[in-house]
């Protein structure tokens, strides 16, 4: 029986080219070598999976190579290039400092560095997770790493870049390699499936490649264990029966069912969704990406960041054309908010539904809204407009009518007067509010006609009854605003009614004054309306016998307490408080 070897062995690439996903790194390296501007210490950094160790091999063994080709990559033919593909090569040397992180492992590192090689012109010593070394390990290496020998290359290797101390990243070049873009991974899966003799859908391989998180290591090491699940023929449905992800039907189907305001389907299908065996924190991550999805299907310039196989992507196109935009951040926004308090949620099944039946209903509130914003615009035109002021028609001859002036022309700030020179002439007349308003006189003279028009503001009567539950309103107000300090305030007397429309209340202290002076307009727009008087004014008063005797500041509470009981201070003296 024949050794099985995972294909993360198998094809792990051999030259620059072959590299997946890090052209701005190969290139930079080739360019390097053919440049001869090698430096002596590179940091490779990077998530998992990416190919830093694969890179760091193909550099020790290109810059070995007796016969490199003219693209800068090793011949594979010559004495090093054979001895270095058998694993027999004498000039590079694979440290892992996870399992080798102490100072004896870096001082042998270092005894080693003097000696030149035997073959070739370069040793390379190559360390792999190299944050994992320890501190005094990190210092033994800096003087050797600052100034090796000139045959000498370090290529450190490390997944956390921000655990090296600053002192060896200054004596390295930083090469940081990208996670794998998902067409990448998908292409690269595509051609080892052709090589293995193994057909494959495309939408199947983009699964792989988004679960692989951008590490083609791990995408490799699922396409062996979903061929070893479904032989040589590696369909979509395969991939997500053994991957144990949520199909893309699913949410294609509620998406449907919200767009039909379809509850009850909506419940029964995320019910089918647990039974099968998944969370309900991934149905809600998933269909947020869905909505994502559909958003950005919207537009061809936005199309390319859908990264989905053609058959799924035509779907999303489709379904797109459905939703608003309106509907779609709407629901992005309610699964946000469902994202975020699912893990602290008792009841988190309820809260998934609560956000199903809340992103169904998205367009009744809407049609609510705007049905409010219609009453709203019907009841501002329904209040009466400026009404024109009587005037008497007088005989104008147009060849005496002179037209007037600006600098003639007054305008007080109360009243707007216009009078022109000569009579006969255009009458002219003042308007003292953009209220309600009536004629209320006119008086005629040789030479002019002057009309004035006053207005009138409401002055409805109220009781001391009326007052107060209109006050007790507003104070609940402000309560369900989470105003508690002024609630109390408010609460804590009632106003009384006096002569002429005026309020009067009374406060406990200066800090309470304050308060009601800060939301005084406010106040006093809230009991106009409601009473249906605009006249009304407050006053406040300060009880200076309930403030001397009633502590309000942390100061006088304490006071207060010093008063009853002295030994107080003894203790705040003990404990070194302050007030």
């Amino acid at each position: 029986m024949d050794n099985f070897i995972v294909s993360a062995r198998k094809y792990r690439p051999a030259t620059f080219h072959t590299v997946v996903g890090q052209m701005h790194i190969t290139s930079t390296l080739q360019n390097a070598i053919k440049n001869k501007h090698l430096a002596q210490a590179f940091l490779f950094c990077g998530p998992r999976g990416v190919g830093k160790t694969t890179c760091a091999r193909i550099l020790a063994k290109t810059i070995n190579c007796f016969k490199p080709t003219a693209a800068t990559e090793a011949c594979d033919q010559c004495e090093s290039c054979v001895s270095f593909n058998n694993g027999q090569s004498m000039n590079v040397h694979e440290l892992d400092a996870a399992s080798n992180n102490s100072v004896d492992d870096i001082r042998s590192l270092v005894d080693q560095v003097r000696f030149a090689p035997q073959l070739g012109q370069y040793k390379v010593y190559i360390i792999d997770e190299v944050h994992m070394l320890s501190t005094a390990a990190f210092n033994a290496f800096l003087k050797t790493l600052e100034e090796p020998p000139a045959h000498a290359i370090f290529i450190l290797a490390t997944t956390e870049k921000h655990k090296i101390i600053p002192t060896i990243l200054s004596r390295c070049q930083i090469f940081d390699f990208n996670r794998i873009q998902i067409d990448d991974i998908a292409k690269h899966l595509a051609f080892i499936a052709q090589s293995e003799n193994i057909s494959a859908e495309m939408d199947g391989l983009h699964i792989i490649a988004q679960k692989a998180d951008g590490a083609l290591r791990d995408a490799l090491s699922m396409f062996d264990q979903i061929v070893s699940f479904a032989g040589n023929s590696i369909t979509y449905k395969a991939v997500i029966d053994n991957l144990n992800i949520l199909d893309y039907d699913y949410y294609f189907k509620v998406t449907d069912f919200i767009l039909e305001e379809n509850i009850s389907e909506c419940l029964l299908l995320f019910n089918e969704v647990l039974n099968n065996g998944f969370d309900g924190h991934n149905f809600i991550n998933g269909l947020a990406e869905h909505y994502r999805n559909l958003l950005v299907s919207q537009d061809n310039t936005t199309l390319q960041l859908l990264e989905v196989g053609n058959n799924i992507r035509e779907k999303y196109k489709e379904q797109s054309k459905k939703c608003s935009l309106h509907f779609l951040i709407n629901g992005l926004n309610t699964l946000n908010t469902a994202d975020y308090k699912y893990k602290v949620s008792k009841n988190q099944r309820l809260l998934v539904e609560l956000s199903l039946m809340q992103m169904c209903t998205v367009q009744l509130l809407k049609n609510s809204q705007v049905a409010e914003k219609k009453n709203d615009s019907i009841e501002q035109s329904s209040v009466p407009k400026l009404a024109s002021p009587a005037i008497s028609p007088l005989p104008i001859n147009a060849s005496s009518v002179s037209e007037p002036k600006p600098e003639n022309l007054a305008i007080p700030a109360q009243n707007i007067e216009v009078k022109p020179k000569q009579a006969p002439a255009i009458p002219s007349f003042s308007i003292n509010s953009f209220t309600k308003a009536k004629p209320e006189e006119a008086s005629k003279t040789g030479s002019e006609t002057v009309v004035s028009v006053k207005s009138e503001s409401p002055k409805a009567e109220f009781t001391q009854e009326q007052l107060e539950l209109s006050w007790k309103k507003f104070a609940d107000k402000m309560n369900a605003l989470g105003k508690l300090n002024f609630y109390s305030t408010l609460t804590s007397h009632k106003p009384q009614k006096k002569d002429n429309f005026q309020l009067e209340f009374t406060l406990d202290n200066k800090v309470q004054e304050e308060e009601v002076n800060r939301e005084k307009l406010e106040l006093l727009g809230h009991l106009r309306r409601e009473l249906n008087n605009m006249e009304i004014q407050l006053s406040t008063t300060i009880n200076k016998n309930e403030s001397e005797k009633r502590p309000y500041t942390n100061v006088e509470k304490f006071k207060h307490m010093l008063a009853i009981n002295p030994a107080i201070e003894t203790l705040r003296k003990q404990l070194d408080l302050e007030v």
